[in-house]
């Protein structure tokens, strides 16, 4: 038992080490995005969401804000974790940027890239947001992961949660994208 015991310790080490390696560079100064870099991939994302899926813009018009996350690079080893920085549009103008933080340990192995959009649909979502020292997603404000089948359902009549998010453009290796215990900060830039 013990030489398991030395194994499992070796693994979550090895592990550690390879997060670290991952997102020291991505936390640290270099890795940090301009105001301005922010905006047009923001704009660029926001565009190929509604050219490839006509229900978000549908949720667009009725959106109170919209809070977007051009790239998000999730990666791990046993231990892993995400991060990616974006911005909160209200009338069209940007409000705040945000970062989105997440770590996770178990079964995983990999790399990937995905962007997320969040449609915020009423005064106390974007409330929240704005109030909170950092919003966990599954916490707070409803939030429905939009996909292939919840989008046939979805009408302008339906939309009754406090917000909807579409995860999209995924590229890597890694299985399975879930914003579900994000957190999401205000940053400045």
């Amino acid at each position: 038992m013990p030489n398991i015991l030395r194994l499992l310790r070796a693994l979550n080490l090895a592990g550690a080490t390879v997060a670290f390696v991952f997102f020291a560079p991505i936390s640290g100064v270099n890795a940090a995005s301009t105001a301005a870099a922010i905006g047009r991939d923001a704009d660029r994302v926001i565009d190929a969401l509604y050219k490839t899926n006509p229900i978000a813009e549908a949720i667009s018009t009725k959106a109170r804000a919209v809070l977007v996350f051009p790239n998000i690079v999730k990666a791990g080893l046993i231990f892993g974790g995400s991060y990616g920085e974006g911005l909160l549009k209200q009338g069209g103008k940007v409000v705040n940027y945000y970062n989105s933080v997440s770590a996770s340990w178990g079964l995983q192995a990999g790399a990937q890239s995905y962007s997320y959009v969040v449609f915020l649909m009423n005064d106390e979502a974007v409330s929240y947001l704005s109030q909170s020292k950092g919003w966990e997603i599954g916490v707070g404000p409803t939030v429905v992961i939009v996909n292939e089948g919840v989008a046939k359902n979805l009408s302008s009549s339906t939309l009754k949660d406090d917000a909807y998010a579409f995860i999209f453009g995924q590229q890597g290796l890694m299985a399975g994208v879930n914003i579900e215990g994000s957190k999401i900060s205000r940053i400045e830039r």
